[in-house]
């Protein structure tokens, strides 16, 4: 999975830029009412039986805090907890911000038996058809890429111009993108900087229920928060109004999920906990109205046309179907746009009938010698290595033109980073002189 900081800073680098037009999600209203909630009056009673067993005696903005949903919703259920002796109400005051509650001990042993179905304790799920409707409002179709919006985000990066264009369409698109080529071209790093042409805003679910089963959504490695609006009082107390936000969504960038050679098919569905019973998204549910990277394909240990398999009808119909433990399937939006990198041939990889839905396949290969060029110098800057003509021109004619090594994306900055890290230890400035391109070079390639 590509790293939090890399995610972050590849979003940093996009929202500062003033040309940017973002797409604000409309987030659904809060509900008034257990029956706007989309849950049953019995799952509300044991969520909040669960966190008042774990937390101990909670205050009433603590609990709103907790399942973030509002008062109006919470006051029904807690009456109907207090009428059967299952918990009491303390007071400390008169504000209403002195009320907490606490279990009886026919609560206690109420709330054993809940965790015993499912250890779920926090912010309240929404339902499948409220996920459904939210994704497709705020669906990866609707976003639009330009070719100004390119040149941002690409132009420090030497990439064909051929190559951009195709990138462009692609993502335009909203279908997935087979991008191919010789190790080390640049494809995922190329794939990684397509995180930069997202825009908009998306509401993301803490936890989805189907058939009151949770399912953890919400992901805080991969989905990255908006600074978020306060709703909060003078006093710190949730305000409860009828038109506020419902806090069990997140406003959040669109996702990016990065995965590689550690994917299996099984990660590709529902991950059931056995202790805690309950559910974590798998990468596709998470990466929805998002962008899903899968490096390296082909390096998986499942054959890849076991995984090429799985996503035909996810690509062809942009839905997914997924079962819980009980043997129960559904249906859940696939609004992704999927990046498959691979340094293997395609037609080693998959059949032409999975080839035909993938929309756009682009071949990243050599470079050219300006091209080469340009990455070296821009290494050289990033490394405060003096650039040499003579140097570069050694580097090409005596190492790659007589090795018939490629003239690959990753060899400047990794050569030249050996430069530095031997130049560091006999304590000189690192230069491109013949004996240390040398030296790197053999250090750099096998040799039979």
């Amino acid at each position: 999975m590509m790293s939090e900081a890399k995610i972050n800073s590849l979003f940093s680098e996009r929202n500062t830029r003033p040309s940017v037009e973002r797409r604000h999600v409309q987030l659904p209203t809060a509900p008034h009412t257990i029956e706007e909630t989309g849950l049953g009056f019995q799952f509300l009673v044991e969520l909040i039986t669960k966190t008042l067993f774990l937390r101990g005696q909670m205050r009433l903005q603590d609990l709103i805090k907790s399942t973030k949903l509002s008062m109006a919703v919470l006051e029904p259920v807690l009456s109907f907890l207090r009428t059967e002796y299952m918990c009491e109400v303390m007071r400390s005051g008169e504000a209403e911000t002195a009320i907490s509650y606490n279990l009886t001990e026919l609560g206690r042993e109420r709330g054993e038996d809940y965790l015993r179905k499912s250890q779920y304790v926090g912010p309240a799920p929404v339902s499948l058809d409220a996920y459904i409707k939210q994704v497709r409002a705020q669906s990866i179709m609707d976003m639009q890429v330009t070719k100004d919006r390119l040149v941002e985000v690409f132009g420090n990066l030497v990439v064909k111009e051929g190559i951009l264009r195709q990138f462009g369409a692609a993502m335009n698109s909203g279908r997935a993108i087979f991008v191919y080529g010789p190790s080390g071209s640049g494809k995922t790093y190329i794939a990684e900087h397509l995180a930069g042409l997202l825009n908009g805003d998306v509401a993301i679910p803490h936890a989805i229920v189907v058939d009151n089963e949770i399912i953890q959504v919400y992901d805080p490695l991969v989905h990255i928060p908006l600074l978020p609006k306060s709703d909060t009082d003078e006093t710190g107390f949730v305000l409860d109004r009828r038109l506020a936000s419902d806090s069990r969504w997140v406003l959040c960038h669109r996702p990016v999920i990065k995965t590689g050679g550690e994917l299996t098919l099984s990660m590709l569905d529902l991950d059931f906990d056995e202790g805690a019973r309950f559910y974590q998204a798998p990468p596709q549910v998470r990466a929805n109205n998002g962008l899903l990277i899968i490096d390296d394909l082909g390096r998986q240990l499942a054959p890849a046309v076991d995984i090429m398999n799985r996503w035909i009808v996810p690509l062809d119909r942009r839905v997914d179907y997924l079962a819980l433990h009980t043997g129960k399937k559904f249906m859940i939006p696939f609004d992704v746009i999927v990046v498959f990198s691979t340094n293997i041939a395609p037609s080693k990889l998959a059949d032409e009938a999975f080839l035909r839905r993938l929309g756009y396949k682009i071949y990243v290969g050599a470079l050219s010698e300006e091209e080469y060029r340009r990455i070296t110098q821009q290494v050289c800057v990033e490394l405060s290595i003096p650039f040499s003509e003579d140097g570069f021109n050694y580097l090409l004619h005596e190492h790659h033109y007589k090795s018939g090594k490629a003239l690959s994306a990753c060899i400047p900055r990794d050569i030249l980073e050996q430069l530095r890290d031997i130049s560091r230890y006999e304590g000189k400035q690192a230069e491109m002189t013949k004996e240390l391109l040398d030296w790197a070079w053999n250090n750099y390639f096998t040799h039979d």
